[in-house]
């Protein structure tokens, strides 16, 4: 297999900038609310094993012979009703997180860079790494926006910075977090918006803590998403103190007709209006950034659903997105798993010292 070429290094020249980055990781998004965009960004999406595992034959041509010729305009028109001034919601936050990120580490201290990149769409994940070793950086901690660990995200994930490395000739070291659905800061940021919004907007007879969903064959298979979404739904509601019947955790994106988790976001919804609840908050804790799952499929389907039911009021609760609670819990994060790499900036005499036994051993200028 050929292998990359290196970007050219002086040796014994010190690094213009961090040589430590944290990747922060998140689905992806179209480039634009319309058909073709859809369609580029449907057909990496839904060609990814990890996302469909369905012999790779029989798939192909059920997607490109039916989803790919009738889903991309569906999805277009949703995504229009979301779409923000500066581009796709997902990118948007996922941007400024990124950014507010840089600042809360350097503010502890941490010489480190923080770049991100989608795992479908732009930034790819493979074009951000080569940019991260052009600007001398060779040490990675790679931060899945992904809270509960799921095979079909933060595995993919992992799968394609493997993928990344296996075309590099010189590899930077790499660390991965895998999940942080239980982690006290997350939790604590989480219940904040929530208090936040029964301040603000009063409080519901219920919260309703919708996931995305998965199909119930991966929690047979093994894969742990399940558990960590209900542990997650758990410790949130032990922060705010609600007992039993107050709250619940559901599933939403069911995609085809094979079983999904349950129970699904949108029945529950009905259920519970034509049972008599009036009012529901409903927040999405496995999303560290609003999208189209939450704007749209949340705040505007499942809205109109219970409302339509008999339902009276409907609250939902953002996604962490910029949040200062949400940012601090990230940046605590990838401070834990950042111990052990040198993240101070060295002192320049330091430096000079370095370039001076360079020379000697007969380095170029």
């Amino acid at each position: 297999m050929p292998f990359l070429p290196e970007p050219p290094r002086r040796h014994g020249a010190a690094p213009a900038g961090p040589e430590v980055a944290v990747l922060l990781c998140n689905l992806g998004t179209p480039d634009a609310p319309d058909a073709p965009a859809l369609r580029r960004y449907l057909a990496q999406f839904l060609a990814d094993p990890r996302v469909v595992e369905i012999p790779k034959l029989v798939w192909a041509l059920i997607l490109h012979g039916i989803i790919l010729r009738v889903r991309p305009a569906k999805s277009a028109a949703k995504y229009a009703t979301v779409w923000m001034p500066e581009g796709s919601p997902l990118k948007v936050w996922t941007e400024k997180q990124a950014k507010l990120l840089q600042g809360q580490l350097g503010e502890r201290g941490l010489r480190v860079r923080v770049a991100y990149a989608m795992r479908y769409g732009q930034p790819a994940i493979a074009t951000t790494l080569d940019a991260l070793k052009r600007d001398g950086v060779r040490r990675v901690l790679v931060l899945p926006a992904y809270p509960q660990y799921s095979g079909a995200t933060t595995a993919s994930v992992i799968d394609d910075v493997a993928r990344w490395a296996l075309q590099t000739r010189h590899v930077p070291e790499l660390r991965f977090i895998n999940r942080y659905h239980d982690d006290p800061a997350y939790i604590a940021a989480l219940a904040q918006t929530v208090r936040e919004h029964w301040q603000r907007d009063g409080r519901a007879e219920k919260l309703v803590m919708s996931f995305h969903g998965m199909p119930e064959r991966t929690l047979h298979l093994g894969d742990p998403y399940h558990c960590e979404c209900l542990k997650t739904g758990r410790l949130l509601a032990e922060a705010l103190g609600l007992q039993a019947g107050e709250w619940l955790v559901t599933f939403q994106s069911r995609f085809g007709k094979a079983k999904w988790l349950e129970p699904y976001t949108e029945p529950c919804l009905v259920k519970l209006a034509q049972g008599g609840t009036k009012s529901v908050d409903v927040i999405c804790p496995g999303f560290a950034a609003d999208c189209l799952e939450t704007l749209e499929e949340i705040a505007q389907e499942a809205r109109e659903a219970f409302l339509h039911a008999g339902g009276q009021r409907f609250g939902y609760i953002p996604c962490l997105n910029d949040h200062p609670a949400g940012m601090r819990a990230l940046a605590r994060l990838a401070e834990r798993h950042l111990q052990g790499w040198p993240l101070e900036a060295p002192h320049p005499d330091t430096l000079a010292l370095q370039r001076e036994r360079a020379l000697a051993a007969g380095a170029p200028e």
